[in-house]
């Protein structure tokens, strides 16, 4: 007879390699196909809601590894919160307008981008703008996330115009939106104004030279020496010396006047020995010393051109480097502009859209800024200015589009103020009400907004939503009108933001608009857009207001941490001051991708990784596992190693699997299933732990902690599942009798781990959960995802239960030990070739009695004996290996007596004892006797 015929071996059409890049798609086909996410939402509908929202990236290329993160992390939100129970929407938006677009059409154009219409451009922006709309729509369906992607909220949309429009005006209303001549940053390449959210520090090399201003008289009580001396001021940016205006210094440092030969300096005492030796001066002597409040008021001549700078004080000047005295110019620095606004100064700005100095600028007129700084420096040398000069390393801020270096210049901009109507304080009261996640970004955020200046919403480009603003015609007044902004957005709602540059100006103005300076009714429209983080600040109210579906503030927005100073600051903003509070309850952010040595992803480093290759060849559940197995609180790292070692995690979860699919081919839970109160007790612990384990998962969920989801889950399939239960319940699966008791209790548990694994871990890896439901018996969703999490059954939680197995399984290890010793050792072989023998102390063998035909089982060996010590005069340790774990326990590994069984392949002496199954055991013999 062939026993193995008798045998319930697994059969299952699971396959074992997932063929992730080609069955992956499949799905996807058929969800759409069946509007999977039109059942969840019908299926959900009525539930309390869970609102995130999608923050929008720029539509102005294909989908990269950090956008991937992104997206994966907000469909694990989802889906995790779907399977909560919430009615949990995802509405993907893009981001369509401003300079990531218009830089790339200009490259497109080359020569023609400066000579093109505005129209003209602005169309091919729009048709970019909507190729990359798809291009990323398709990248992102592709990793599995789930959403309303035939819906999505564009930026360019006509009615996100309107809303974009009508946004502006309700700060118009209330007085908040100024034009001041202020310094910003400013991008020579692409020509316009950059918020702080687009500039990117970079390493840079500098000239940094100390420069003589030469004192001509005044201050406050300066001692008579200091006439024929020079104040000594360090700068970085020699460019920058035409626009100078001041001198300031603390007014509480101590500063000296130091003659050294001929020179007399003035400078801090601070830096005086250090200053000497790089003046080269080694012999020199203080003349005097006086506070810094002394230099307010005082004269000095500009180095090379014919005008005064004046002393100033200010308390920004610190003693980290340099001399004590800051080179001044108002147009061309945040704190010089202010000190400027203080004591009445010009705000100096001899610079074009180019970076070039004005024509009629002495000397340099014409010269772009940065290749002026070396004939700055020589001029200086050859007038006698220079005291001394070097090159240094570092960072300074560049255009995040061109990467090109920028320049703080005042020019005409439209701003926000921050004072106006207490937007900082009502928005860092609104701060301390988020949940930031981690827990550092609120101080990060807090800071920033504490510090910011007013906030500059104006650009000098193209392509984008206009600044609806009218000027006088006759006397250039600004006419700051709320309603014009209303009339531009009925407009746009129709037109889209074009209306405004091709109507009519009249158009636009109220009949009862005139002038409030000289009465007349000419206008001018203003001809800036709006800085794309004003459009992306306010898609709170163009997306979660008005949509049925959605709610006002949103639970959660999630991007990475350099949003701290981008689209959750601007966000932040566009509400407190137009609904005085938060648009949001929480914020998550994530770390930047990079390299597995922690390098930032670079073209130049050959380190960068497209994620549609690595969907190709891995698969999305991949990179899924990736996203899931970083703590994305800090920098993800990436590498083939990394997604090597996913891979092989990934083989581990999908064979456990398949492990429990093998073994449930002839299970219907309806009519096999075994309660639970008749459950051998290894059967009732792994559902207490499957009950713990359920817990766990869904605590780290509820934490967004998906690293912990990670491991803990691997290691669950790992050690609690393919190390032990499992190992130890194929005799019972394989063996015994088909319908047999003691094979359906396994199959039960097998069915509930499946069952319950394979829900929780559908927001990480839906496409294999899915797969997993399809072939799991008794199940009655149509997809995974639109079933609900496991519930953690109290019944099945049992401390005491587990307790007891915890001594088990500690001397189960200690087993294991043994067995190994004795296969390395004594050649062994299989461990049903064995016999283990048992030497515990009194207390460990009452608890081990009760088990004593269960430890072979447990082993998984053919024999065990639990042997007392009591009156027993033979040393148990002899020849025996000593556990270091239980102090008193001995085991003994021998051979088993007996014959090995054809069928179980334990070896006992039964075998042979039917000579009509002359190679079966007792039990093997009981089971066929059983079959029909």
């Amino acid at each position: 007879m062939d026993y193995k015929k008798t045998l319930n071996l697994p059969r299952t059409d699971f396959p074992m390699r997932a063929n992730l890049s080609k069955r992956e798609p499949e799905v996807l086909s058929r969800w759409e196909l069946e509007n999977l996410y039109g059942q969840i939402r019908k299926a959900r509908a009525g539930r309390p809601r869970y609102i995130l929202h999608d923050g929008p990236p720029y539509a102005n290329g294909p989908i990269h590894l950090g956008t991937a993160l992104n997206k994966i992390l907000k469909d694990f939100v989802i889906k995790v919160k779907t399977m909560e129970g919430y009615d949990a929407p995802y509405l993907p938006g893009w981001d369509c307008h401003g300079l990531p677009i218009e830089h790339q059409v200009d490259l497109e154009l080359g020569s023609e981008k400066d000579s093109l219409p505005r129209g003209e451009k602005r169309r091919r922006c729009r048709a970019f703008a909507q190729k990359f709309v798809e291009v990323q729509r398709q990248g992102f369906k592709r990793l599995g996330v789930l959403g309303d992607w035939e819906n999505p909220y564009l930026t360019m949309n006509f009615a996100f115009e309107a809303a974009i429009v009508r946004e502006l005006a309700k700060f118009l209303q209330v007085g908040s939106v100024y034009q001041g001549q202020k310094p910003v940053h400013w991008c020579p390449s692409c020509r316009t104004a950059l918020a702080e959210a687009e500039v990117e520090y970079e390493d840079h090399t500098s000239p940094s030279i100390f420069v003589r201003f030469p004192y001509l008289g005044g201050g406050k009580g300066l001692p008579p020496e200091s006439q024929g001396s020079s104040i000594a001021i360090w700068t970085t940016t020699p460019w920058t010396l035409l626009a100078n205006l001041a001198v300031a210094v603390h007014p509480d440092y101590d500063y000296v006047l130091v003659r050294a030969g001929k020179e007399s300096l003035i400078l801090a005492e601070y830096f005086l020995p250090t200053l000497m030796e790089a003046f080269g001066f080694s012999d020199y002597r203080v003349e005097a010393t006086f506070k810094g409040a002394a230099l307010e008021g005082a004269r000095f001549r500009h180095p090379f051109l014919d005008r005064e700078s004046v002393g100033v004080l200010a308390s920004y000047v610190t003693l980290d480097q340099g001399t004590g005295a800051v080179h001044t110019a108002p147009g061309h620095g945040r704190e010089d502009y202010e000190t400027g606004l203080e004591y009445g100064l010009e705000i100096l700005s001899p610079v074009d859209d180019q970076g070039r100095f004005a024509p009629d600028i002495q000397i340099f007129g014409g010269q772009d800024v940065f290749k002026a700084n070396g004939a700055i420096v020589r001029h200086l040398a050859e007038r006698g200015m220079l005291l001394a000069k070097e090159q240094i390393e570092h960072t300074y801020p560049h255009c995040w589009r061109c990467q090109s270096p920028v320049i703080f210049r005042a020019t005409a901009q439209w701003f926000i103020s921050m004072e106006q109507n207490d937007l900082r304080p009502k928005a860092l009261k609104e701060v301390r009400q988020v949940q930031w996640i981690p827990a550092w970004g609120e101080e990060r955020i807090y800071g920033m907004i504490e510090n910011r200046p007013d906030w500059c919403i104006s650009r000098q480009r193209v392509w984008g939503v206009p600044i609806t603003v009218l000027t006088c015609a006759a006397c250039e007044e600004v006419l700051l009108d709320h309603r014009v902004a209303l009339r531009a957005a009925d407009f746009m709602e129709k037109e889209g933001a074009d209306a405004w540059f091709e109507r009519e100006t009249a158009d636009f103005a109220p009949p009862d608009l005139k002038c409030p300076k000289c009465g007349k009714k000419n206008f001018e429209k203003v001809l800036d857009i709006l800085d794309v983080w004003f459009e992306s600040g306010v898609t709170h109210a163009a997306v979660l207001e008005p949509r049925p579906d959605f709610a006002w503030p949103a639970d959660l927005y999630l991007e990475g941490s350099d949003q701290h100073r981008g689209w959750f600051q601007s966000s932040l903003l566009a509400a407190v001051g137009t609904r005085g509070a938060a648009p949001y309850r929480a914020v998550l952010t994530h770390g930047y991708v990079v390299d597995g040595e922690g390098r930032k992803m670079a073209k130049s480093l050959g380190n960068v990784i497209a994620p549609q290759d690595l969907m190709e060849r891995h698969g999305a559940e991949i990179l899924r596992l990736w996203v899931a197995s970083e703590d994305y609180g800090e920098d993800i790292r990436i590498s083939k190693e990394i997604l090597q070692r996913l891979s092989e995690a990934y083989r581990r979860i999908r064979n456990t699997f398949r492990f429990f699919l093998g073994n449930l081919y002839d299970f219907d839970p309806a009519r096999d299933e075994v309660p639970y109160e008749e459950l051998p007790e290894l059967d009732r612990l792994m559902l207490h732990r499957l009950a713990k384990f359920t817990q766990r998962i869904r605590k780290a969920y509820q934490d967004h902690k998906y690293h912990l989801f990670y491991h803990a889950f691997h290691n669950f399939c790992a050690v609690d599942l393919s190390a032990f239960y499992l190992d130890v319940i194929k005799d019972r699966l394989y063996v015994e009798g088909t319908a047999s008791r003691e094979r359906r209790s396994a199959q039960t548990v097998l069915c509930a781990l499946a069952d319950s694994m394979a829900r929780l871990m559908a927001p990480i890896l839906p496409f294999t959960a899915e797969e997993v439901m399809e072939y799991l018996p008794g199940q009655g969703e149509e997809s995974v995802h639109l079933s609900l999490f496991p519930e953690s059954d109290p019944r099945h939680l049992d401390e005491a239960l587990s307790a007891r197995w915890d001594t088990l399984l500690l001397v189960r290890g200690e087993a294991l030990k043994a067995l190994e010793i004795a296969r390395k050792d004594g050649g062994l072989g299989n461990s049903l070739n064995a016999r283990v023998e048992l030497y515990a102390p009194p207390d460990l063998e009452a608890t081990l009695a009760p088990y004593e035909g269960e430890l072979s089982t447990l082993f998984i060996v053919s024999q065990t004996g639990l042997v007392s010590q009591k009156g027993k005069e033979e040393n148990p340790s002899d020849g025996a290996y000593s556990s270091q774990e239980i102090p008193g326990l001995h085991i003994r590994v021998i051979s088993a007596g007996g014959k090995k069984c054809e069928r179980c392949w334990m070896v006992l002496p039964t075998v042979g004892e039917d000579a009509s199954h002359p190679t079966l055991c007792h039990r093997c013999r009981a089971i066929l006797g059983e079959r029909p």
